[in-house]
């Protein structure tokens, strides 16, 4: 990274300009204001990771500040990072993906989205049920592959719905592959996304497909996500007005009911950094959005420390290659949406505060301190392809450029 400084202002023409915001899916790094008001006491995702594995080896965050922002045993503080770092601290209500996703785009909840840890109310699975032609069986809070390996044999002679949530605000579905067809499942899930409106509005409806035999069920990649619309205007809406081009990876595009953004759909966050590298080796302009779901949905939900501490591994050794792309009228941005600390008795999200890091040739190495909100995040891009913003959230633009 140069520290020559920029050859524009800061509000200059943006028709070159680029911004990437990476979100390591429940990465947080420790305990927000309102932590224990969540049942989250003693949450800190990256921190007891690395307590718990005597260390983690992440050079290349560390060289961006890491170590700086938060404290992570076997990353220590440098003293001249190459990048900006803090960390910021969620604010709108709720700990799920789509609140933090809608924070960071400057959209904040007054009230979390409803749960439902004794299942859903017979109303709502009837009128599913009725809706779809199949009886629903489960409808409890259950992890996903614990309840495939209860229900699925039992989906199998009756042609049921495995129908279950978790702690988060979510409707899930889980079919085999073979026994009901993908298409409908997806229809099934545009159906209860339609059915459940207030006061049952739940965050996501979630398709869930498997495949395999007892003993050996496997859930795929055709995994889809389905919102409810973002009830506020945000980031996106903003760049879309002003005809700067957005680019998804991973789930962004479902967090926000596609509106927008439309994402490249990855499997694992192999996938989606080989999708974040061709869009910095091709898209001209614009903003890329980007979620790596590895970290949560395969090792903070299964409270796999190894696989999270691996997965965080692979993320930094992957770090070169991203920043190697970089032009000189981009900004990298490195974050996360929420916690989940597989060292805890928990495998649901944490109310955490969240990592911020930035990498780019104008970015001058140095504190952004403690963000008040994910929000300003969302500021900030707007504030950097020269845009007003609408929504929450303090643009840190100046503080981050080079003079």
């Amino acid at each position: 990274m140069s520290d020559t400084p920029p050859t524009a202002p800061v509000h200059a023409d943006s028709a070159s300009r680029r911004a990437l915001i990476v979100v390591l899916d429940g990465v947080g790094c420790g305990a927000a204001p309102d932590t224990e008001a969540y049942g989250d006491t003693g949450s800190d995702t990256l921190g007891n990771i690395a307590r718990q594995v005597g260390g983690l080896a992440l050079p290349n965050l560390q060289r961006l500040g890491l170590g700086n922002a938060t404290e992570v045993e076997g990353v220590p503080p440098v003293v001249h990072p190459v990048g900006a770092y803090g960390v910021m601290l969620p604010r709108s209500a709720g700990k799920d993906s789509t609140t933090g996703h809608w924070e960071i785009a400057g959209l904040h909840l007054e009230a979390p989205f409803p749960t439902y840890p004794q299942g859903f109310p017979p109303a709502v699975i009837d009128a599913f049920a009725q809706a779809t032609g199949r009886p629903v069986i489960a409808n409890r809070v259950a992890s996903g592959t614990a309840v495939i390996a209860e229900y699925a044999e039992e989906q199998q002679r009756t042609g049921a719905w495995i129908v279950y949530t978790s702690a988060d605000s979510v409707f899930q579905i889980a079919a085999h592959e073979e026994w009901i067809p993908l298409d409908e499942l997806y229809r099934a899930c545009e159906v209860a996304r339609r059915q459940l409106v207030a006061p049952h509005d739940v965050s996501r409806v979630i398709a869930r497909p498997f495949v395999g035999a007892p003993g050996a069920w496997r859930r795929t990649a055709n995994r889809r996500d389905y919102s409810i619309q973002p009830p506020g205007i945000t980031l996106l809406d903003v760049l879309e007005a002003a005809g700067v081009p957005r680019a998804g990876v991973g789930k962004v595009d479902d967090l926000f009911a596609g509106r927008g953004i439309r994402s490249t759909h990855t499997t694992d966050n192999v996938e989606g950094l080989e999708a974040i590298r061709n869009w910095l080796e091709t898209a001209p302009r614009g903003f890329c959005f980007a979620n790596l779901v590895d970290f949560d949905q395969q090792f903070g939900h299964r409270n796999d420390v190894p696989g999270f501490r691996g997965a965080l591994e692979a993320f930094d050794q992957a770090l070169p290659s991203l920043l190697a792309s970089l032009r000189e009228d981009d900004l990298l941005f490195i974050t996360a949406d929420h916690g989940n600390d597989p060292t805890t008795a928990s495998t649901d999200h944490a109310r955490e505060r969240v990592p911020l890091l930035v990498a780019g040739a104008r970015v001058r190495g140095g504190s952004l301190g403690g963000r008040d909100t994910f929000s300003d995040l969302g500021a900030t891009v707007a504030d950097w392809f020269g845009e007003a913003w609408r929504g929450r959230g303090t643009s840190f633009l100046s503080d981050l450029l080079h003079a």
